[in-house]
């Protein structure tokens, strides 16, 4: 990794793109520190500690942002949202799956859409969150020019971002989504690693610090090798298409596969499970909902911090719940975004096959089957990845913002993000070759 970036800064055209991508990231976090005016920042950030810790999903992803109710509070999520709705969209209504096969004009199109409905969410969770400020008392004053400004700001500032994300897709280096995603876990972490060093290792003696030092390391490590083995894992298919006269000449004949990947939904399963389970604890608080006994131990089955706790077991049932819809969720997100029936069809009008196997149907129930298996392969660890941190939050108290969705981000836009710085200096070297 640092040898490619090495070799990259010695090539003008990238250096600029990283350079570019860097200054754009130092923006980002500089607007992250920008207090959205007329909220009690003070208040509302022990308000916040208070109902969902520190270790939440929605705190990590916008790098303590909500938190500390900066203007990029909002951060991208609302885009995070808006492209999974797109997405599931897409499959529903044929006029947009028309659109995303109409090439780079359809996808174009998609992408506008895309927008407008990130500035639409926006509007509504900004428009929401400031009554609800409001209402628990957390607008410095409570009237219609302080809500209108907690409005504008919230959603400029989750405008803003995107367009950030686009203009480093366009002019840096990777997918600028992504990228201000990853920079926001990022930052979390030198905070989360005081915190595990102040709680395991400082004060206490050599060599019981030590071990509690290397455990972690070896957790955190564990963790990312088993990251980058779900990524970069690949189940094969082999396909042969048949040769063909075209005018004098035989063509086709070659043999090549079909990538299908381990984990086959990426990190989708376990933002859709946490997202579902956060949701609740997030709202019913901000509006001042009084709880019954019933109410508040239902908020402590979905709460992660109460999670395998050996003192209060029962608790747990929640994981159980959280781990099922991890799995359900990798089966239905691969359903919506990998069709094999047509696939198996493609494959059947341009004369290929897979050995052994007749095309078309039967091609497709072999590709369902297989399809399955890797889900659950996938699913499964992903599980591990997610759980962990909740079984170590639990039993030892191990509270960090990153858990397994933001290690999962984190590697997996590092390792793109990396592919593609090399296969920039690839292309610019073939030009250099055919230039000479």
């Amino acid at each position: 990794m640092l040898t490619t970036l090495k070799n990259a800064f010695k090539i003008k055209e990238i250096r600029m793109k990283l350079l570019y991508t860097l200054m754009m990231l130092v923006i980002i976090r500089m607007g992250c520190e920008l207090p959205v005016p007329g909220v009690n920042r003070e208040y509302f950030a022990s308000w916040y500690k208070a109902q969902l810790g520190e270790s939440g999903l929605l705190n990590a992803f916008t790098g303590g942002s909500f938190m500390n109710m900066s203007v990029f509070a909002l951060n991208i999520t609302p885009y995070i949202t808006s492209s999974i709705i797109m997405q599931l969209l897409t499959i529903a209504i044929p006029k947009l799956e028309e659109m995303q096969k109409d090439g780079e004009e359809g996808r174009k199109k998609i992408a506008s859409i895309t927008r407008y409905v990130t500035v639409g969410l926006a509007l509504i969770e900004s428009t929401a969150m400031a009554i609800g400020f409001g209402r628990r008392n957390i607008l410095e004053a409570y009237n219609a020019l302080n809500v209108i400004t907690v409005i504008a700001c919230l959603t400029a500032g989750s405008a803003i971002l995107m367009w950030f994300g686009e203009r480093i897709t366009e002019n840096g280096v990777g997918n600028g989504i992504s990228i201000v995603l990853t920079i926001n876990i990022i930052s979390r972490i030198p905070s989360d690693m005081e915190s595990l060093y102040q709680q395991f290792v400082k004060d206490k003696s050599i060599g019981v610090g030590a071990v509690s030092a290397l455990v972690i390391i070896a957790i955190i490590l564990f963790m990312v090798i088993l990251v980058i083995v779900l990524n970069d894992g690949i189940r094969k298919i082999p396909v042969q298409y048949a040769k063909k006269m075209q005018g004098r000449k035989m063509v086709g004949g070659q043999a090549t596969y079909i990538p299908l990947r381990i984990n086959t939904a990426g990190v989708m399963p376990i933002i859709f499970a946490s997202s579902i389970m956060e949701f609740p604890r997030v709202i019913i608080p901000l509006f001042g909902v009084s709880l019954n006994e019933f109410w508040s131990e239902f908020m402590k089955y979905i709460s992660q911090s109460y999670w395998c706790n050996p003192s209060n077991m029962k608790y747990s049932i929640g994981l159980v719940v959280y781990i099922a819809m991890v799995i359900f969720f990798a089966y239905f997100y691969t359903s919506i975004t990998f069709n094999p029936l047509e696939i198996a069809d493609n494959m059947k009008k341009s004369g290929g096959f897979i050995p052994g196997i007749r095309p078309g149907k039967p091609t497709s129930d072999y590709l369902t089957k297989i399809l399955n298996y890797i889900i659950f392969i996938g699913a499964v660890g992903l599980t591990i990845v997610g759980v962990l941190p909740y079984v170590f939050n639990g039993v030892f108290g191990a509270s960090v913002s990153f858990g397994g969705t933001s290690l999962i981000i984190i590697v997996s836009v590092i390792l793109e993000t990396i592919k593609q710085v090399e296969s920039q200096m690839l292309v610019r070297n073939y030009k250099g070759f055919l230039n000479d």
